[in-house]
């Protein structure tokens, strides 16, 4: 018998305890339990569910007929943009040319430069 704290022990035929010595404070093992126990349940769960998110996007499909409305619609965004393009390149050549007419009509005022590309 082995004498641990003042109280006898009773005779232990196969422990890890025994071969490795006092590993963790007894008090502490049902959280640690717990806690492993939460950690699996947490990280089977996800496994699951990233499984099941991996086989169910594979089979979703897009109807052909609903891909072409999305195509059309995605035109009509870009033809959207290229418009707003244009009026606003229109926006600041009016700009720049009001900005010409009052320096030209302000005497003494230094030139202002021209269009990168324009001559």
């Amino acid at each position: 018998m082995r004498y641990v704290g003042g109280e006898p022990r009773p005779p232990c035929y196969f422990s890890v305890i025994e071969l490795l010595g006092n590993v963790m404070n007894p008090e502490l093992w049902v959280p640690a339990v717990t806690t492993i126990a939460i950690v699996a349940i947490v990280a089977g769960s996800a496994y699951r569910l990233i499984k099941m998110w991996l086989q169910r996007s594979g089979a979703i499909s897009i109807p052909e007929a609903d891909l072409k409305e999305i195509r059309d619609g995605i035109g009509q965004v870009q033809q959207a943009v290229d418009a707003i393009a244009i009026e606003v390149e229109r926006l600041s050549e009016a700009q720049r040319f009001k900005t010409k007419l009052l320096a030209e009509s302000v005497p003494g005022a230094a030139p202002i430069p021209a269009k990168h590309g324009a001559e």
